[in-house]
């Protein structure tokens, strides 16, 4: 099993966001994904930038991979997309069926992220067919779902052309939407935000009356409250996903790379579990849930 670094989904400035990625090469990373997903007005780099970035930090062992925006708003937003998808060099990951559309017709390979409704065997079959080598398992979905799809897709014979991957730890994507939460917690507008969310570069909390963390805003992303945590379940990945994922908060995400090595290589160590950690939906459970 490979693991990967998803992409970036706060905005935090560009320096801090390069130092990040050039100690992310050094990292236990196999595969690692650039680009902004969230929001087209986070501009610390844009898609030039995210493009040179990875010319940068290519040839270090590592596959690297352009993500594309999740909920495509405007013709500019088009026009940042072809330029991703034209690179050239890099695999893309389609976050939208515009994405898909634009590579499946410059016949590019790529990789279907975890943004996009893929819930059965005759979709994958339809995206391995338009080019897809790679599959990010939607998040809200379970072991048992996934073992059923992938029989699926084996009895239509196409389970070996792809590979799938899960988001294994990390802050779950939850919803999209054209307002902008973070901008609202402040009473700004969206389209006078102030770029806002870089003040939180690791979301806004999001708390109930009773106190519990239930969401963390960034931007026009809902995600979830608690922190996904897939770690002590490894072994139940073996044989159904080829990549795990950790999604980016914070450099602590590079020593979270290093724990799920060490498990997939046979350790025992494991994290300490807590109450702000879940992996109910692995478990096909209520989502907030932590089932040891």
């Amino acid at each position: 099993m490979k693991l990967s670094l998803g992409p970036l989904l706060y905005y935090w400035p560009k320096q801090t966001t390069e130092d990040f990625y050039y100690q992310a090469v050094k990292s236990e990373a196999d595969i690692i994904y650039l680009g902004e997903t969230v929001c087209s007005k986070r501009r610390e780099l844009k898609a030039r930038d995210w493009i040179n970035l990875a010319k940068e930090i290519n040839h270090q062992g590592k596959e690297i991979v352009l993500s594309s925006m999740a909920l495509l708003e405007a013709p500019s937003e088009i026009k940042v997309l072809k330029q991703l998808c034209e690179n050239g060099e890099f695999s893309v990951e389609a976050n939208d069926i515009g994405a898909i559309q634009v590579l499946s017709e410059k016949k590019i390979p790529f990789v279907v992220g975890p943004a996009i409704n893929c819930y059965n065997a005759h979709v994958l079959k339809l995206f391995v067919n338009q080019g897809m080598h790679r599959w990010v398992m939607p998040v809200e979905l379970s072991r048992d779902w996934l073992q059923k799809a992938l029989g699926d897709a084996e009895k239509m014979g196409i389970r070996s052309q792809f590979e799938v991957e899960v988001l294994a730890h990390g802050h779950l994507p939850l919803a999209y939407s054209a307002r902008c939460f973070t901008a609202r917690s402040e009473n700004k507008a969206k389209d006078d935000c102030e770029l806002c969310c870089i003040k939180y570069p690791q979301g806004r909390v999001t708390e109930t009356q009773e106190g519990q963390q239930v969401f963390i805003l960034n931007g026009i992303q809902t995600q979830s409250g608690y922190c996904y945590n897939l770690l002590n379940d490894v072994d139940s990945m073996r044989g159904l996903v080829d990549v795990a994922r950790v999604s980016p908060n914070s450099l602590a995400s590079l020593n979270t790379l290093d724990a799920f090595r060490n498990k997939l290589l046979g350790g025992q160590a494991q994290f300490k579990l807590d109450s702000l950690q879940c992996n109910g939906y692995w478990h096909q459970i209520a989502g907030l849930t932590l089932q040891d």
